[in-house]
């Protein structure tokens, strides 16, 4: 009988922006750039590089469009980050 993988999960949150500023950075491109690509204030990015503004759906379809891959990997990535947190904040109460 074989038995199913237990999944593990990290509880180390992993911003998304930190994924989105490896990209940009492989690619050469910058903030501004990438920006200009999505039709958003450059604030927009940084602020999701830094951490402070969440990837919504439409930030993703646009990131898909940009830089190639389906919006549903930046989506999961924020998705993943945001249970992270609320796994944190689950075992501090």
């Amino acid at each position: 009988m074989t038995t199913k993988p237990h999944r593990a999960f990290s509880d180390l949150p992993v911003p998304p922006g930190d994924i989105l500023a490896e990209e940009l950075a492989v690619r050469g491109m910058t903030q501004r750039e990438l920006a200009a690509r999505l039709d958003r204030p450059p604030q927009v990015i940084n602020e999701i590089i830094r951490g402070k503004k969440a990837i919504t759906p439409d930030t993703a379809i646009a990131l898909g469009k940009v830089l190639g891959g389906t919006p549903q990997f930046w989506t999961n990535l924020e998705a993943d980050y945001q249970m992270a947190l609320a796994r944190q904040k689950a075992k501090m109460l």
